[in-house]
């Protein structure tokens, strides 16, 4: 090591081809940025690239004159020629001429015989050089130990150098001394990684992002995206970095703006990126291109993608081609998504293949698939099975899944558990299961707690349930003192005409009565039709009324003789009293022993009535 000579001679030299790393920037012999050819990967900047091009245009010249020197003792020459032979991969040639120039003091040379001590696997002795040239001030060497370091799990004296280096200005010492950092949790990294992507290094861009977002996430942001972080994602994946460019993507797609996303998903999907190459699959099929989708899809699931194949799988099925889809549907599964078992066994399902698509549900279920062991539990107790279907529910609901939690409130309700139903309706209702909502509404009406009610048939009507709706519209009403027939427009209103439209029958007459409250016998009349022809009875029985009332009685008649054979006392009145007048006396009689029996007490009492007059009459 006394040949090294003295320590200002290796501090003027400026001469380095750094050491083995993940192949970003470094210098070349006459100052320019060029990298080893075995480093040479997707994390080098683009700038880098152009000037290394340039550098071995310009070394080919420039050879012969530096061997020339080296021979005539030039240490500087040797230093230059051992760099440029280095990184040709001469190694041979190259290691005489590095070590010469390391004895007379050059602390490239010094710096470059470690690069390829190491490339020979002699990382020890690379080591020693390393820390000849980093005590002298190398930044690319102090990068090297401290990366020599923490590979031999010596964090200590590992940040000790890399700090060394990242504080001399060297844009990959400030980025392993971040991801150091952050392996161990110190709030620091977020500084050197900062300090590394403003210098163009493109993972320590992806890394602050991912970090600037975390951070946002946890702070209650919500899931929207940090701007600063947008920004980092935006240069990494101008710089061609895959995983940014598809989070880039990710996160334009999820504020609406496709376009672009389908931009940074293509790039990073060109660049060999599976998932992206899956997402714009997706991206292609939602803007109706399947055939573009497929393509995409097929090169994602070739590369290994289990969502991509499922995404094939889906599309085949839907075309009928069953075995295809089968086909990607395993290929997922080889994948290692779970998913693919899954879809195989609703494939089976769907083609009455039920033993098939059991097995399918098992393995996937076994796997931790919630969705599959709920449909296994649902196949279960189709069959009768509710014991054997019980823990399948249980395991699927305590993963997640609501749709289980909802059945199971389903399976304790059939068995007379009711608060153990209504427990499990209300955690699938907080989950924001339209049904459970409503089974747990309905309890809390039967219980009196109608604030309650409400806002959990809100919440169930929102979601779609005309039960729901009609339900709430009935609350309201009856809290308004059932004036909402003569409040056109009011919430009240609003709801019924909801459930109405969703082809709620009580809801379509209750409409109809509003709409006849109002005059408007058009409105009334289709309303009733409506529930008429869906079987409502009470629909049937006032299309009759609206229709007798307009002078057409034999129409009347058969709305209320459906009415009437379906249960409704006054409809088989109403028959009575038309057969009575005009003189169908024996038809009369029977229609009003139908009016008695159905009722309602009132209705009861006046068919019998008229009864014993037309019995009188057909004795007299």
């Amino acid at each position: 090591m006394a040949l090294m000579g003295d320590k200002a001679r290796l501090l003027e030299t400026g001469r380095f081809v750094r050491a083995p790393d993940n192949g970003r920037e470094s210098r070349t012999p006459d100052g320019r940025d060029t990298v080893l050819p075995d480093q040479r990967d997707a994390d080098m900047p683009l700038d880098v690239i152009e000037a290394d091009a340039a550098a071995e245009a310009s070394e080919a010249v420039t050879e012969a004159g530096h061997r020339r020197a080296a021979e005539a003792g030039d240490t500087g020459a040797m230093s230059v020629l051992g760099a440029l032979l280095l990184r040709r991969g001469d190694l041979d040639g190259a290691e005489p001429y590095l070590r010469s120039a390391t004895a007379a003091g050059d602390r490239a040379a010094a710096n470059n015989l470690g690069v390829l001590l190491h490339q020979r696997g002699y990382a020890d002795e690379a080591a020693g050089w390393w820390r000849v040239a980093a005590v002298a001030g190398s930044a690319a060497a102090a990068h090297a130990l401290g990366r020599y370091y923490r590979e031999r799990g010596d964090e200590p004296a590992a940040e000790y150098w890399l700090r060394q280096s990242a504080e001399s200005g060297h844009c990959l010492g400030a980025y392993a001394l971040a991801d150091l950092l952050e392996h161990r949790g110190d709030v620091g990294a977020e500084r050197w990684f900062r300090t590394a992507a403003e210098r163009g290094h493109r993972e320590a861009a992806y890394r602050l992002a991912r970090l600037l977002d975390d951070r946002a996430n946890a702070l209650g942001g919500g899931g929207a995206p940090d701007a600063e972080a947008e920004q980092w994602y935006r240069q990494a994946a101008a710089r061609g970095h895959r995983r940014a460019a598809l989070h880039l993507g990710t996160l334009l797609e999820e504020r609406g703006e496709s376009q672009e996303a389908g931009r940074w998903y293509l790039s990073a999907a060109k660049g060999g990126e599976a998932r992206a190459a899956c997402a714009l699959g997706f991206l292609l099929r939602d803007a109706g291109d399947e055939e573009s989708a497929a393509e995409w899809w097929r090169r994602a699931a070739q590369d290994g993608d289990g969502n991509a194949a499922n995404a094939l799988g889906a599309l085949h099925a839907d075309r009928g081609e069953t075995q295809t889809a089968e086909r990607w549907y395993r290929a997922a599964l080889d994948a290692g998504d779970v998913n693919g078992a899954y879809n195989i066994g609703l494939l089976c399902a769907e083609q009455g293949r039920e033993g098939r698509g059991e097995q399918w549900y098992r393995r996937a279920a076994y796997a931790g698939h919630r969705e599959a062991a709920n449909a296994l539990a649902i196949m279960l107790l189709q069959r009768g099975d509710s014991a054997g279907a019980e823990p399948w529910f249980s395991k699927a609901a305590e993963a997640g899944s609501v749709d289980a939690a909802f059945n199971l409130g389903i399976l304790y309700a059939e068995r007379g558990a009711e608060r153990m139903a209504h427990e499990w309706y209300e955690r699938a209702a907080a989950a924001g299961h339209t049904e459970a909502a409503l089974q747990v509404a309905i309890v809390q009406l039967r219980d009196g707690h109608t604030s309650a009610a409400e806002r959990n048939l809100r919440c169930a009507a929102e979601g779609g349930s005309a039960e729901a709706a009609f339900r709430l519209a009935d609350l309201l009403d009856r809290r308004d003192g059932g004036a909402a027939g003569g409040r056109q427009g009011d919430e009240c209103t609003r709801w019924y005409e909801h459930a109405a439209q969703q082809g709620h029958r009580r809801a379509q007459v209750r409409v109809g009565m509003f709409a006849a409250a109002r005059g408007d016998v058009v409105e009334a009349a289709r309303w009733y039709r409506a529930a008429a022809e869906a079987g409502s009875r009470n629909g049937a029985f006032n299309l009759g009324l609206l229709l007798a009332r307009e002078g057409s009685l034999p129409e009347a008649a058969l709305w209320w003789t459906r009415a009437a054979e379906d249960g409704h006392g006054r409809a088989a009145l109403r028959l009575a009293l038309l057969a009575a007048r005009r003189g169908a006396l024996a038809e009369g009689h029977q229609w009003c022993r139908r009016a008695v029996e159905l009722g309602p007490p009132e209705v009861a009492e006046r068919a019998a009535r008229l009864r014993e007059a037309l019995q009188e009459e057909l004795t007299a």
